[in-house]
């Protein structure tokens, strides 16, 4: 298969969706298919483009087999929600001339964010006849309403047609979890149409791990402390105030904790720990892997934040490389949310209500010297993440490209139509 990969981004981005877009172009290559990657300049977490990248409107490049191409788009210094439509609606133009006029491909998978390179791919279909599937990692209209963002009026009209159009033209529409797949139910997306593609990871793929302390040494952080550490992007979306607020709150001074990333709420984020004087947090920037991993190998708890009416729909791929690292998981986000019930079922940590940071400090407080029951449930989320197992999950999305393939090359009126394809057999969790 010749497979075009469309989406804003992409490695050497190390958070995200970036991650995501390298395992399965990877993954593709490595099973003989022609890959090639259409997507913005590196800017993300940080909202900032690398030095040699400014000026440039398009720049072609191979990473690990993969051919990456780059197009513009604008990137705020700070941004707004005028600006963060800019900066979508910039690469969507950029990368929809980029996808026109290059090489032709067998198909295509469109990666949203950004929504409106579903509407691109809609157009780039009926233009070129090129299938494609839709890859939703986040519902964006839901998402913008939920966390009031986005009040009910002409623009979201607008963008729930958009979407509408792309899911329509999509051959396929893949979704990251069952929640997202009962939303595009709801939508009226066929559940033929529908795909079940979660975000995966390498359950098996790290050789050997770095020695114990290393962090804790570095940072002078005891070994009896209960070390929680938050990694990942610093966003509105993921509500980091309560963990400020519950570092305050914690009466055992060997609870200690680590926020670790960057994002646009970085500077907020800085500015109250320096005022508040917590002797009890460290701000730290995005860690290179071999320090990610050592951080890792240190920490008590894995903290996963995200704001009241944002996650319903979203399992964040922290979770999983938490997992693989045997961390339980102490969650903040809504109760209905994809989070907490695969918390629930897992058992492997628990999930605490927004805008409550008395309980998250409660919570921590009690497990300082919870050890045995820790080891439980970092036993029970080592068993849970084998199901999102890379090899399993990217081969299944694979074989549905190829079935894909095949409708495409077969006969008119002999089962082309995308509603007569049976249900695709990897499905989400009950």
């Amino acid at each position: 298969m010749k497979v075009l990969v469309w989406g804003i981004n992409y490695a050497p981005e190390l958070t995200g969706i970036a991650p995501c877009n390298v395992a399965l172009c990877e993954h593709l290559l490595r099973q003989g298919h022609q890959v090639e990657m259409v997507t913005g300049f590196p800017y993300y977490p940080h909202w900032q483009k690398r030095a040699e990248d400014c000026g440039r409107l398009y720049h072609t490049e191979t990473l690990n087999g993969v051919v990456v191409c780059r197009c513009w788009q604008f990137v705020p210094r700070s941004l707004s929600a005028f600006k963060r439509i800019l900066h979508e609606a910039s690469f969507v133009l950029t990368s929809t001339l980029r996808v026109l006029f290059g090489a032709r491909s067998d198909l295509m998978v469109v990666v949203s964010p950004p929504l409106l390179l579903g509407t691109a791919a809609a157009i780039v279909h009926g233009l070129r006849g090129i299938p494609f599937v839709f890859h939703v990692q986040d519902l964006q209209p839901d998402a913008a309403v939920g966390l009031g963002m986005l009040k009910p009026g002409l623009l979201t009209r607008t963008l729930y047609g958009l979407e509408a159009i792309a899911y329509r033209s999509a051959a396929r529409v893949s979704g990251i979890s069952g929640s997202m797949l009962q939303a595009f139910q709801k939508k009226g997306v066929p559940a033929a149409k529908q795909l079940y593609f979660p975000n995966s990871v390498r359950v098996s793929s790290r050789n050997g791990s770095p020695p114990q302390g290393v962090f804790r040494r570095r940072h002078g952080i005891a070994d009896d402390d209960l070390l929680v550490v938050y990694s990942g992007n610093l966003g509105v979306k993921q509500g980091l105030g309560i963990i400020l607020d519950a570092a305050q709150l914690c009466e055992d001074p060997r609870v200690q904790f680590i926020i670790c990333g960057d994002g646009a709420a970085r500077p907020a984020l800085s500015k109250l720990a320096q005022e508040s004087g917590l002797k009890n947090l460290r701000l730290l920037p995005l860690q290179a892997p071999a320090a990610f991993e050592e951080m890792m190998v240190d920490a008590d708890l894995s903290l996963i934040t995200q704001q009241a009416g944002s996650g319903k729909f979203f399992l964040p791929s922290k979770l999983l490389t938490s997992l693989v690292f045997r961390k339980p998981i102490v969650a903040v986000a809504d109760p209905d949310s994809e989070l907490a019930l695969a918390i629930r079922e897992g058992d492997f940590g628990i999930c605490l209500s927004p805008e409550r940071p008395n309980e998250l400090a409660n919570q921590l407080d009690q497990w300082v010297d919870a050890g045995p029951r820790l080891e439980e449930m970092a036993r029970k989320g080592r068993i849970y993440v084998e199901r999102f197992d890379a090899e399993r999950v990217l081969g299944a999305f694979e074989a549905e490209l190829k079935k894909l393939l095949i409708l495409k090359s077969a006969p008119r009126g002999r089962g082309t139509d995308a509603e007569t394809v049976p249900v695709p057999e990897t499905s989400p969790p009950e």
